[in-house]
């Protein structure tokens, strides 16, 4: 089971994490995954716009309350008496069920930002990059390769030989200063993703949306990690390819924290 902790939220009513014996019911399920930090869900505006995307790209209605979500959030971390960690958000389609729960999360360690961590390739595609479905098929597959080469992620190729996205992040590239990732419609529109690209704007870094062939990353300057749990983590690298330390890595680790902080601040 999925689901951690004593409690979690079934259509606003909070019940023991017990009765839920099987947190992927049939049917179609959209989810959002987000951090909490200090009692605050991180970005939740922008989960939760992503989350009525991913609804469209179905074509299905939106039909999920905003503020109604805010108030089961606030209900699930006091209920759990849980101030830190990553909770999902889980719409079935067919069955018309909103579930909210914490989940089991990895952060990386002081040292892996430090010094980057590993990655491989892995040549295959997601059906539909835009959208949050899961597809627990997918996943094992990916998972099952991770875990056989002892890696941290795997970035996908797609058909045509290009980077396209982590199997649980979106990747970045530095080349001659500036900053590289796959066009948006190849890829899950991530929210750290959309954090990190107006920041490097903001501080003058220039940003490009490329189709980048995965036999040019020897040619790379920097590649890094985005998303919920890494935040922005740097890779040294990927299958037997050693990726150089870029000090632009290290600024927006800085700008991002900055962000973080000011967000949770201010709500």
């Amino acid at each position: 089971m999925e689901a951690v902790d004593s409690y979690f939220i079934d259509n606003s009513k909070i019940k023991d994490v017990k009765e839920l014996k099987d947190d992927n019911v049939s049917g179609k399920t959209i989810y959002e995954v987000l951090r909490i930090i200090q009692g605050k869900p991180l970005f939740l505006e922008n989960h939760l716009s992503r989350m009525e995307n991913s609804f469209k790209l179905i074509n299905l209605e939106y039909c999920l309350d905003v503020y109604k979500i805010k108030r089961d959030i606030q209900n699930l971390v006091k209920a759990n008496d849980k101030l830190e960690g990553n909770i999902k958000i889980t719409y079935n389609v067919k069955e018309m069920i909103l579930r909210i729960f914490f989940i089991k999360h990895s952060y990386p360690s002081d040292d892996m930002y430090k010094n980057g961590v590993k990655t491989i390739l892995y040549f295959g595609e997601r059906e539909n990059p835009n959208a949050k479905i899961v597809n627990l098929d997918f996943r094992e597959k990916v998972n099952k390769k991770i875990k056989e080469n002892h890696t941290y992620e795997a970035i996908l190729v797609d058909r045509n030989g290009y980077i396209t996205e982590g199997s649980k992040s979106n990747i970045f590239m530095l080349k001659d200063n500036i900053l590289l990732t796959s066009p948006i419609k190849a890829v899950l529109p991530g929210i750290t993703r959309g954090e990190i690209i107006d920041l490097a704007i903001e501080n003058g870094i220039k940003v490009q949306e490329i189709n980048y062939k995965y036999s040019d990353i020897d040619k790379l300057d920097g590649m890094f990690i985005s998303g919920t749990s890494p935040k922005i983590l740097p890779i040294n690298q990927v299958d037997s390819i050693k990726i150089p330390n870029n000090e632009i890595i290290s600024k927006l680790i800085k700008y991002y924290n900055d962000k973080i902080n000011n967000y949770i601040k201010s709500n």
